[in-house]
């Protein structure tokens, strides 16, 4: 991993951790093409007989090659289309969407909408996909609109309305678009209710939603927030730079003010709050002193600056861990946790952030639609601690002064990383083994040379399930066979969709390529899968418990984030021969 820019670009690490992982993949896996890697990485590749959407302007293809040699209209049925595939033996019964407009893909949902119980599986996938891909071909804003001229099939309007805000919960609820149009469809339900009182229900289901937007938006006016929606607290890590090229990790919220910030510090480093001051340091250049009661995240959820600690006295940033005595109490503290309390610390910080994120950040961040990234804080949120986790292995290391203490870490790391495998989370996995392989600590040959057997078979072991071979196949393998809730590898879900979005077009002479999306959504759905919580063993914190101490250390990690410092100080242990 390369250092950050400063100050951290979320977005950019993000990108540039899953493009390193295209990167890794054999040569031997490209020969097929993008376009069969996408595939793969959706589990689509064994040929399946394909659901029939029988849109306007969807070709029909067949097995034998005829593509584009006839067209269907929407008034065939679905039923029809299969009654006719089963009894011609000319006609192949292998129908794929390939491309429409989206007005008419919206068209075909609403006509083809059934408001009882009945409705089928196709019907769901297809009103499913739609709603988690309609980002990459129209703004929402667009489908408000389109859902407005609509509205003279108000009830079918209504379910799929329904449909969209069950799927997106609080995602969209700051979209001023939404509320408008959400505002609109409940005065025209309304208006309608006395001539057609069928609508009752709907209208009461309606009503539900809408007061939901307005009760959200008076408590963002009055500054309160909901206890029980993660969203709205917006927890956020914030780096607090305690020299010029290391930092604290510290979880916190969005509404943390100065001393609140500078009293955390002061307990992790031991120094008595009166000796510090917090300061943001602006670009370029600039330097602003935060009063204690100043707000340190800007409504964007952005910091004011990248920001640094100083001694009221020497207006400098502190310089820790420089004598040989505090490195020693640093490691032992270190070593003395519980490994298997520090994984559950681990997965539980993951866990809160995991669950937060909303399918459609994948979509969102992967096809930049909006220049704002109030889409995807949680999933930037989720790529940023992975990062975190990888450099905090190579600080606490490489910052051991003792050969036999870096023994002891390494073999702790290794349990660790074993102890996250067996609580299926899958992100600080990888982050700890990637961060034993990085070159600035795999290169401490003495080091190495002293771990015992075991623990060199362990983590072979685990370094397997990190192979990019093969598309990532030991880890999708080792993945598969885990039963929810749990927490993947981020960057593979948005290297798996970055490879169906550049090996398939989005549009086909401007009809969209619902295909397209249809194998994304299939992707992005993994999302919801994993963050079933059958058990509850991580909402509740009833299953994983750590002690209060651990929480403490896993929630304000020092990490140093300077590559080239952390090639000194590796070579500064074990010099190269």
């Amino acid at each position: 991993m390369g250092s950050r820019p400063q100050p951290p670009n979320l977005r950019q690490e993000g990108r540039l951790l899953h493009a390193a992982l295209v990167e890794q993949e054999e040569d031997g896996d490209d020969e097929e093409g993008s376009e069969e890697s996408s595939s793969d990485s959706t589990s689509r590749a064994e040929p399946v007989t394909m659901p029939t959407f029988d849109v306007p302007y969807f070709r029909y293809i067949d097995d034998e090659g005829t593509e584009g040699e006839e067209e269907w209209s929407s008034s065939r049925s679905l039923s029809s289309i299969e009654e006719d595939s089963s009894t011609d033996s000319v006609v192949s019964d292998r129908y794929v969407v390939v491309s429409g407009t989206p007005e008419k893909i919206l068209e075909h949902l609403l006509n083809d909408l059934t408001l009882d119980d009945d409705q089928g599986t196709t019907q769901d996938t297809l009103l499913d996909d739609f709603l988690l891909t309609y980002p990459v071909f129209m703004s929402t804003s667009d489908l408000c609109q389109a859902l407005k001229e609509a509205l003279e099939r108000k009830r079918k309007v209504l379910h799929l309305v329904s449909q969209w805000m069950a799927l997106c919960k609080d995602f969209l609820r700051e979209d001023e678009h939404v509320k408008l149009f959400m505002k609109t469809l409940y005065r025209y339900v309304l208006d309608d209710l006395y001539e057609h009182p069928a609508l009752e229900t709907d209208v009461r289901e309606l009503q539900k939603l809408y007061q939901l937007h307005r009760r959200h938006k008076a408590l963002k006016e009055n500054g309160l927030q909901s206890r029980g929606t993660q969203r709205e607290t917006k927890e956020v890590l914030c780096h607090v730079y305690i020299t010029m090229d290391s930092y604290l990790s510290m979880r916190t919220h969005t509404g943390v003010v100065a001393k609140e910030l500078l009293q955390a510090v002061a307990e992790r480093m031991d120094v008595p709050l009166r000796e510090l001051v917090l300061v943001a340091v602006t670009y370029p250049g600039g330097r602003l002193l935060l009063q204690p009661q100043d707000r340190v995240f800007s409504d964007s959820v952005r910091p004011v600056g990248r920001l640094h600690v100083c001694r009221k006295d020497l207006g400098e940033v502190l310089n820790p861990f420089t004598d040989n005595s505090e490195l020693q109490q640093r490691t032992a503290r270190m070593l003395s946790l519980n490994t298997w309390d520090v994984a559950v610390a681990l997965t539980n910080f993951d866990w809160t952030i995991f669950d937060s994120i909303h399918e459609q950040e994948l979509v969102y961040f992967t096809f930049s639609r909006h220049s704002s990234s109030s889409h995807t804080v949680a999933l930037e949120l989720l790529l940023q601690r992975f990062n975190e986790v990888q450099l905090w292995v190579m600080t606490e290391v490489l910052l051991c002064p003792t050969l036999c203490k870096r023994v002891q870490l390494i073999k702790k790391f290794i349990k660790i990383a074993a102890h996250c495998k067996a609580q299926r989370n899958l992100n600080c996995f990888f982050a700890i083994i990637m961060g034993l392989n990085t070159a600035a600590v795999s290169r401490l040959s003495q080091t190495w040379e002293k771990i015992p057997g075991k623990f060199k078979k362990l983590f072979s072991e685990l370094e397997t399930i990190t192979d990019p071979s093969l598309n990532h196949k030991a880890y999708r393998d080792s993945f598969k066979k885990m039963k929810a809730p749990k927490i993947p590898f981020p960057p593979l879900l948005l290297k798996d969709i970055t490879f169906i979005h550049e090996g398939n077009k989005t549009f086909h002479d401007n009809l969209v390529n619902f295909e397209k999306l249809h194998m994304i959504a299939d992707t992005v759905r993994l999302i919801r899968q994993c963050q079933k919580d059958h058990m509850g063993q991580y909402s509740d914190n009833s299953f994983f418990k750590s002690s209060s101490e651990v929480r403490a250390y896993i929630d304000y990690l020092h990490i140093i984030d300077n590559q080239q410092t952390l090639f000194e100080l590796s070579h500064r242990l074990e010099p190269r021969a």
